[in-house]
């Protein structure tokens, strides 16, 4: 089969419910065997084993928590043997390297470092190789991932700083959008009104950020009429410092990957 997932948790089955959009060619594995027959039964592909799938799967997610990686290796690393695999990982803060010493020999790895979103069909994805994935399996591997949102390709070591703005970002944006809420709410606006707006206002210019050629600076400025009210709140969001805010929340987030790393 094309694609296997070993662990299909929250993150792991999201990905792979955006996978099985574009092909059903999947086999997946959890500790949780009903976990993996009920996923797959939802999404038409099938179920097995971690061993099954390894040697059943060209390309392999291991979806499992990072402080069980090297367990879950051990117990497959055989099955690996005299394989091209293509290892696709997502444990934050374990590097291709890591992996590569865990299972023992040589292989082609994808690390991706995935978001939320993903679940919407609306994630960032960033990634990286090992050296050993062909420019060809790359660009499948993007495209078969095209219902999961947008990927990036970026330098490993690059990888902790980027997941620190687009892995802790969804939470960030979470708590902006529950502030504007909170605003408007205050101003008579009922609470569900008021986090759909939020929400749809962020959706909007998040797509005229991305789709348009306009830096953020002229962005804020087209919305802002002289003497206008969008003024007057972007005056008060500046004396708040809400771009130190921003830097300070990705920087914090950095740091800590960093720790993790060296776990």
């Amino acid at each position: 089969m094309k694609y296997g997932f070993i662990g299909c948790g929250n993150m792991g089955g999201a990905l792979a419910l955006a996978l099985s959009k574009t092909t059903k060619d999947i086999l997946l594995s959890d500790i949780d065997p009903e976990k993996a027959r009920n996923l797959a039964e939802k999404l038409g592909v099938k179920s097995g084993t971690n061993n099954e799938v390894v040697k059943n799967c060209e390309r392999i997610f291991f979806g499992v928590k990072p402080q069980v990686m090297a367990d879950m290796i051990s117990g497959i690393k055989a099955d690996l043997k005299d394989k091209n695999t293509v290892i696709i990982t997502m444990a934050a803060g374990i590097k291709t390297e890591s992996i590569e010493k865990e299972i023992g020999i040589k292989l082609p790895i994808i690390r991706i470092m995935p978001n939320t979103p993903v679940t919407v069909e609306s994630g960032m994805i960033l990634y990286c190789t090992n050296g050993l994935v062909e420019d060809s399996t790359a660009e499948s591997f993007v495209n078969d991932m095209q219902f999961a949102g947008m990927l990036d390709e970026i330098d490993e070591t690059l990888m902790d700083a980027g997941c620190s703005l687009s892995g802790c970002g969804p939470a960030f944006m979470y708590m902006f959008a529950l502030s504007l809420a909170k605003g408007a709410e205050k101003c008579g606006i009922p609470k569900e009104k008021a986090i759909k707006y939020a929400a749809q206002t962020m959706l909007g210019s998040a797509q005229m950020l991305l789709k348009s050629e306009t830096d953020p600076e002229t962005l804020i400025k087209n919305v802002c009429s002289p003497g206008g009210s969008t003024i007057e709140g972007v005056k008060s969001l500046e004396s708040s410092n809400i771009y130190e805010m921003g830097e300070e929340a990705v920087k914090a987030a950095y740091k800590r990957n960093i720790e993790l790393g060296k776990n």
